[in-house]
């Protein structure tokens, strides 16, 4: 079977909720991808950072293999060998004490989205079915009934109706609208430290510190989106601690498995989740031990390879490299770490095609809103092969 025979089969029966560029991959390794006919790609979006240490990477294929022949699924009525090794592991690295496991993103958000809810009747006081929840424009965190009920994008909410209400909407990054929209009712500021699927938006300069400030004085939860920057991607372990301080919690998902396995968990004080008791939430394959032990390998790679440094190190050469470029096209380049965003003029006709060309070229990479290409590739990428990128990146900008 070739290209098009695989494309016509996803076409004739899939459901059409996706717009994939026409490859059809078949294997991958470190930075990496083949499709079936044997050409070979550099992956520039990393499955949008869950696979921060690579495609394949050895270590977390032997621990899934060696988990996968042991013990794979117990569900949480039982417990297993490796749930608890798990929860240390994240606790560490997080700073925070609790976690409570999921599979999807989503589930991680929903699951964060309960806990402050709960939080907001039992501990703070908020009369019961009036808490608010505080979100920024632009913002993306999946594709729930209750998640695009917060969402500003016209599509997501589309034809979904009618929607869950508590969420109050503010400009990204604006710490005077945050405080103003403050009531005695609010019981969480739910945010991204950068907008990934928003068109990598990074917000000014000492926001977060300064939301976090804000929410300790009005005793309002101060929770992160972490699932798309965490993990090394934006050149720190996670995005809050570039500016040195600790939320109540934390979502976290895509690279906490290296792209293996769904494995998502929502982190949080001791506060937070002590709101939850058996049976107000739950998750049949959440925690499950082939779970645990993958996202165990998958962290160990981060730290032991020291993958945050090195998305910090090439981060700033790439972008740098992408700021040099002298095209008509751009309107700005623009990022952290390793997570960049080169957003297009609107009159240069979409990012679309220009993903398209960098295809042909051997490049993967894919637009966000339109006018945002996303340069996101694994964090073990090298040098000599951004600049392998680079060049074929600089000719699509300046030629197309």
């Amino acid at each position: 079977m070739q290209t098009n025979d695989f494309i016509e089969l996803e076409n004739t029966y899939g459901a059409n909720n996706y717009h994939p560029l026409d490859v059809v991959l078949t294997r991958g390794e470190g930075v990496w991808v083949w499709d079936v006919e044997g050409n070979k790609y550099l992956d520039c979006l990393s499955a949008y950072s869950a696979v921060n240490q690579g495609h394949c990477h050895p270590s977390i294929l032997t621990a899934l293999k060696e988990q996968a022949a042991r013990l794979t699924l117990t569900s949480r009525a039982f417990r297993n060998d490796k749930l608890g090794l798990f929860y240390k592991k994240v606790s560490e690295l997080t700073g925070l004490p609790k976690v409570l496991p999921m599979n999807s993103g989503a589930e991680a958000v929903e699951t964060a989205l309960k806990a402050i809810r709960k939080w907001a009747y039992t501990v703070k006081g908020v009369p019961e079915n009036q808490a608010e929840i505080i979100v920024c424009e632009n913002n993306f965190a999946g594709r729930t009934i209750t998640i695009i009920s917060f969402s500003t994008e016209a599509q997501y909410r589309y034809g979904f109706g009618p929607f869950t209400p508590g969420f109050k909407i503010i400009p990204y990054g604006d710490a005077e609208a945050l405080r103003k929209a403050i009531t005695a009712n609010t019981a969480a500021f739910f945010v991204e430290p950068i907008q990934g699927e928003g068109g990598i938006i990074v917000p000014p300069e000492g926001f977060l510190r300064q939301a976090r400030e804000i929410c300790s004085e009005n005793n309002v939860l101060f929770v992160l989106d972490e699932i798309q920057t965490g993990l090394g991607r934006t050149g720190k372990m996670f995005a809050f601690q570039h500016e040195g301080i600790q939320p109540d919690g934390i979502t976290i998902g895509k690279a906490l498995s290296g792209g293996f396995y769904p494995v998502s968990a929502f982190v949080a004080t001791e506060e937070v989740m002590g709101v939850f008791q058996p049976g107000d939430h739950g998750s049949t394959f959440g925690g499950n031990p082939l779970a645990a032990a993958v996202a165990l390998a998958a962290l160990d790679v981060l730290v032991k390879e020291n993958l945050p440094a090195r998305a910090a190190e090439l981060g700033e050469y790439f972008m740098a490299r992408l700021k040099e470029i002298n095209s008509p096209h751009i309107k700005q380049v623009r990022g952290r770490g390793l997570l960049i965003g080169v957003e297009l003029k609107p009159e240069a006709g979409g990012a679309r095609r220009f993903c398209e060309a960098l295809k042909d070229r051997g490049i993967l990479a894919k637009e966000t809103h339109e006018h945002v290409i996303r340069f996101a590739p694994p964090l073990v990428i090298t040098r000599d092969e951004i600049d392998w990128a680079l060049k074929h990146i600089r000719t699509v900008l300046t030629t197309l």
